[in-house]
């Protein structure tokens, strides 16, 4: 079966994060994830878009989010900002003292906070350099769920 892919870019406003995580759901749904991972994939989404636009903010950057949905083997969601390579990998956690810092800006403590969250809520997350340019690439992986004979269903066949 021929691999589809969705591409979404929009520009770093929160507001854009409740249609990335919808698109993100009908595409993982359509695609075959299985109905009860649906909620982890609408919140991993929303995680992975909230940081990058956070980062973006952060940095006073106005390129675009790019987010890009695609099935294979996996149902795979790319989130890719285009901040400071160091700023988005080097907050994979913050120390204590720095949480209970309350000069820490919201952007990022939800930067922080977000690869946190991310790592509980799915199983195959990578976190790695932009392959184009600068910024940062969260990758996240689901897997699809299979009809007899290994062929993937699709939702209304």
């Amino acid at each position: 079966m021929a691999t589809s892919r969705v591409r979404l870019a929009f520009t770093p406003a929160p507001v854009h994060v409740r249609t990335a995580r919808l698109v993100g759901v009908a595409v993982a749904r359509r695609a075959g994830v299985a109905e009860e991972l649906l909620d982890e994939v609408r919140l991993a989404i929303g995680e992975a878009c909230t940081r990058a636009v956070a980062l973006h903010r952060q940095y006073g950057l106005a390129d675009l989010v790019q987010v890009e949905m695609s099935d294979g083997d996996t149902y795979t969601v790319r989130v890719t900002d285009r901040a400071p390579v160091e700023a988005g990998l080097g907050l994979t956690a913050l120390p204590p003292d720095e949480l209970a810092n309350e000069s820490l800006t919201d952007e990022a403590l939800t930067v922080g906070v977000g690869f946190a969250l991310l790592a509980g809520l799915v199983d195959d997350l990578q976190v790695r350099p932009a392959e184009e340019g600068v910024g940062t690439e969260v990758c996240m992986h689901w897997p699809l769920r299979s009809a007899p004979g290994g062929t993937r269903r699709w939702v209304g066949e």
